[in-house]
């Protein structure tokens, strides 16, 4: 017996975003810490137009890729921001390595 595809697809879909509301609603985003930023060795670059990115953010119950933007960097680190499903901004640092343009 055949499946229908498509609707499986908007369950699977609709079951990712609650998901995704969820662990936004449980707990605040992890930021680096000052130690790991090491702002005294490396430099700090800051724009007044934010990059639009796709960043991996760990929250305490898992991580999710998120589309933000980067408002900062340095060598290794991009501070972003992003808005959650319910419209709640959030802002963190993260690896720089966890970061790729939109």
């Amino acid at each position: 017996m055949g499946s229908n595809k498509r609707y499986a697809r908007q369950v699977d879909a609709r079951m990712d975003t609650s998901i995704v509301e969820r662990i936004m609603a449980s707990s605040a985003p992890e930021s680096l810490s000052d130690e790991e930023l090491e702002l005294s060795r490396f430099d700090l670059t800051q724009t007044r137009n934010p990059r639009p990115v796709w960043a991996w953010v760990r929250y305490t119950d898992g991580a999710l890729q998120v589309e933000a933007d980067a408002v900062a960097w340095t060598e290794r680190a991009v501070a972003i921001k992003w808005q959650t499903i319910s419209g709640q901004p959030h802002r963190a640092w993260v690896w720089g390595s966890a970061v790729e343009s939109r």
